[in-house]
């Protein structure tokens, strides 16, 4: 149980809920920063404006996915107002307050450092990344139906990227009937793909790869999907872009060009909000609860 601890809860989506309902349930005060137009009710917690709450007594901080924005901006779906985290209030909380995030943007890294204060990334953690590439697979292939006057199966589907995502994309691209193509660096990644019965090529040769490509996934968040290599794709292909803000295309020249490029970082918190959330509310239940019995074990 987590009785007795004090949690700031700022900003989100439909992910947030089921976190918020998790962490009540065992018996944690929560404060809801940036959630006023939440009709939903939690007992034990508490809507607040981020100048209300006393970070002096918060043991742990819940950000978005997304973290800060460069800005220090939080994301948020139940307000219209503007949310900012800076290292003031970092330095306000007690020594012991973690901050938990899907990633560690730049930003939230640099205030995170200078207040001294520990940011978890939660999608470092090959669990939640896994349990998370499947919303995120069964968002793509909406996306793909959605955006596309062909079928998926007998198309030819290249996926940039072989980690925990661009795994689980190329296996039900290719479980639909697609002819997927893997871009990867490592040896050990292009020995993967071979095994998967898939057809593998080095990041190097992108530009070759994708000639015929009828939809361009991409996974990895940097610009790898450049002006050069969307000008050898054929105009009709749809380039999916997974990656986080501000992903790996060259959104501009496929604009320019043409060819459709969309940009659908957190497919899960759109897809499937429930699942996604709950992914997240057992592993930061699981974190937290830890922490907090560390931290007990030392003060007995």
């Amino acid at each position: 149980m987590l009785t007795g601890l004090q949690i700031a809860v700022i900003g989100g989506d439909a992910r947030q809920l089921e976190v918020i309902r998790k962490l009540t349930e065992l018996d944690a005060k929560l404060y809801l920063i940036g959630f006023e137009q939440l009709d939903h009710a939690f007992s034990g917690a508490v809507k607040e404006k981020l100048d209300e709450v006393d970070f002096t007594c918060i043991d742990a901080i819940i950000l978005p996915v997304p973290g800060a924005g460069v800005d220090g901006q939080i994301d948020t779906i139940f307000s219209n107002e503007k949310i900012t985290i800076n290292e003031e209030i970092l330095k306000k909380t007690p020594q012991h307050c973690k901050i938990y995030s899907g990633i560690n943007p730049p930003y939230l890294q640099e205030i995170s450092t200078k207040a001294d204060r520990e940011v978890v990334q939660l999608f470092n953690r090959d669990d939640v990344a896994i349990y998370n590439s499947i919303p995120t697979v069964e968002g793509a292939l909406m996306m793909a139906i959605q955006h596309t006057d062909f079928t998926i199966h007998g198309s030819n589907v290249t996926v940039l990227g072989l980690g925990r995502t661009g795994m689980s994309i190329a296996r039900a691209f290719h479980a639909l009937g697609a002819k997927v193509k893997v871009g990867a660096r490592k040896s050990e990644h292009i020995a993967r793909i071979t095994e998967m019965g898939l057809t593998p090529f080095h990041l190097s040769d992108i530009e070759e790869a994708v000639v015929d490509a009828d939809i361009c996934i991409n996974t990895i968040p940097v610009q790898v999907v450049v002006a050069s290599v969307i000008a050898k794709m054929p105009v009709h292909t749809l380039i999916i872009d997974l990656a986080s803000k501000p992903g790996g295309t060259d959104f501009r020249y496929a604009e320019k060009r043409g060819v459709k490029a969309l940009l659908a970082p957190g497919l899960p918190g759109i897809v499937a909000p429930k699942t996604a959330g709950r992914i997240l509310a057992n592993v930061l239940s699981q974190l937290i609860l830890a922490n907090f019995d560390e931290r007990e074990d030392k003060q007995s």
